[in-house]
């Protein structure tokens, strides 16, 4: 079957098949009408109609700008789609189950290597050592004794040992202000040295050295000035929270151990005595009761 006939266009000598895609004609046919209107404003301007060459010139780089544009948005469709699956299939996964799923692999490989140096008739310890340097040995070595260290030091042994606890657990969780630490020192010794208690002397390798002339700016031990200090509000909260913080840990301790119930004389050491105690009580205070008043008057003996 023959092509199908080409079509001419009186304004312009671009011609364009019929079996081209409605789009693309649409925005030739579009691109063709501003050309044309272009021509026309031109014209009736007075000025010189643009020959056929310059008018077809136009038209292509029109085109060629056309279909790079076209071919840009079917890019980015393209890789928005992919984005929005990959998006959708991380909402999908289980973070936990991945976790998981990395720790498995990690023993598994973990208990292939030993078992492969186990059959190889080598140490495997040994052999593991050899990814690490001495220093990063030493220092897991400390870790792990720290951490066997702590693991013994949970339970309840004495009041010092306890208060030993929770006074480093304070320090954990201070976080003292330095940057205002740092203003306060240095208006201080500016003050001081403006009322010349202080002499900042320059050493011969540029180093400031405060030199304390009559002994009133470096506290001693019959020093009073740190009377006049008055903390900020932030750090007056933070001091009742702390302590309030405190008391409902004390309390809550001693709710646990039982110590906070008025319900009499305490004659269990934990939840469960407690409970067996409870059902003796149950049966057999009735019979008891007598006898146990003696014991408490002193009658008994």
């Amino acid at each position: 079957m023959p092509p199908s006939k080409k079509r001419k266009i009186a304004t312009t000598s671009i011609a364009y098949d019929e079996e081209d895609t409605p789009a693309t004609a649409t925005a030739e046919s579009t691109v063709l009408s501003s050309v044309a209107a272009v021509s026309s404003t031109e014209n009736t301007d007075g000025s010189k109609p643009p020959s056929e060459s310059d008018v077809g010139d136009k038209t292509l780089d029109r085109q060629q700008k056309f279909k790079a544009l076209q071919a840009r948005a079917k890019k980015s469709a393209e890789r928005n789609l992919k984005e929005a699956a990959a998006e959708s299939q991380r909402l999908a996964t289980d973070p936990n189950l991945l976790s998981s799923l990395s720790r498995k692999q990690a023993i598994a490989s973990h208990n292939l290597l030993k078992a492969d140096t186990a059959a190889a008739g080598e140490d495997f310890e040994r052999k593991r050592a050899w990814d690490w340097t001495i220093e990063e040995s030493e220092k897991w070595d400390k870790r792990m004794e720290k951490k066997e260290k702590h693991r013994e030091d949970v339970a309840f042994q004495d009041y010092r040992q306890d208060s030993r606890k929770i006074y480093k657990r304070q320090l954990r969780e201070l976080k003292p202000d330095m940057e205002g630490y740092e203003k306060q020192k240095m208006a201080a010794v500016q003050k001081a040295a403006l009322s010349g208690g202080l002499e900042i002397v320059e050493t011969d390798d540029g180093e400031l050295v405060a030199v304390d002339n009559n002994g009133t700016f470096y506290s001693t031990a019959d020093s009073t000035d740190f009377v006049e200090n008055k903390p900020d509000r932030a750090a007056v909260d933070r001091l009742v929270t702390d302590l309030r913080k405190a008391e409902e840990t004390r309390l809550r301790k001693r709710r646990n151990r039982g110590m906070g119930d008025d319900d009499g004389d305490i004659t269990y050491i934990n939840e469960k005595n407690k409970t067996f105690n409870n059902k003796l009580a149950r049966f057999y205070n009735k019979y008891t009761a007598e006898i146990r008043d003696s014991f408490e008057r002193g009658t008994m003996i």
